[in-house]
């Protein structure tokens, strides 16, 4: 078995997690990122924008920042050219899991729920918005605690203030 052949299964395990509901989104590392850097280098013109929407899939599927930046910029670069229905539905979805791991969940709400207009029962798109809202609560849930920590402490403050001015008088 070859290296990328490892890696391809590494890929297909990891996109099986996703289906099976023990990863959120699958991750992907920069091996099989650099085997699909290849293959688009020396793909045929014919096999071009297969190979692009692979990498693409990796880059957005990274746990590295910049890859997942790459990929938006990819994505968003080739999404204006792209005619195929079904073709323009993975490139939104993919650029929704760009934005997604970028922390950015109104963008990445608005993709998903777009991708849903187009296919209501495709399921990667209904996990991607249940993490989505999920994160969404999560994060709302931590802003509210840190406002309420952030208030009690201002009046904390401004108590222990106002009880000095009184002391002074």
């Amino acid at each position: 078995m070859s290296k990328l052949e490892a890696k391809l299964g590494k890929l297909v395990d990891s996109v099986g997690n996703f289906f099976s509901g023990n990863d959120p989104l699958p991750w992907c590392d920069s091996q099989i990122i650099a085997g699909c850097e290849r293959e688009v280098n020396g793909a045929s013109s014919e096999h071009m924008n297969e190979c692009l929407l692979r990498l693409s899939w990796a880059l957005v599927h990274s746990k590295q920042p910049h890859d997942v930046q790459r990929g938006i910029a990819m994505l968003q670069g080739s999404l204006p050219a792209t005619n195929d229905p079904l073709q323009q539905r993975e490139k939104l979805y993919l650029l929704a899991v760009g934005y997604y791991r970028s922390a950015d969940y109104s963008n990445s709400r608005e993709l998903v729920d777009t991708c849903l207009q187009i296919a209501p029962d495709w399921r990667q798109a209904l996990t991607l918005k249940k993490s989505i809202e999920d994160k969404i609560k999560k994060d709302g849930v931590i802003g509210l605690g840190i406002a309420a920590t952030a208030v009690g402490a201002v009046g904390l403050i401004a108590g222990g203030i106002a009880a000095a001015v009184s002391r002074k008088k």
